[in-house]
């Protein structure tokens, strides 16, 4: 799936753009994922992580 953590799952957040007129249209806010090189298994492998998992040490980076 796109656009989704893969450690902790977070994804988009569903709301509104209010305007000065109150007018409401719909937008997203995506989590801040970086592509990250990482040991899985022995193995490199390429994950998208959110930056809270990666501040968080919650991913093995690969060296």
């Amino acid at each position: 799936m796109a656009r989704v953590c893969a450690v902790c799952g977070k994804g988009p957040v569903f709301g509104h753009h209010v305007s000065n007129a109150n007018n409401k249209t719909a937008r997203r806010w995506y989590p801040n994922l970086q592509t990250v090189r990482t040991l899985v298994d022995g193995a490199t492998k390429r994950m998208r992580v959110c930056a809270a998992c990666l501040k968080a040490n919650r991913v093995a980076k690969a060296g």
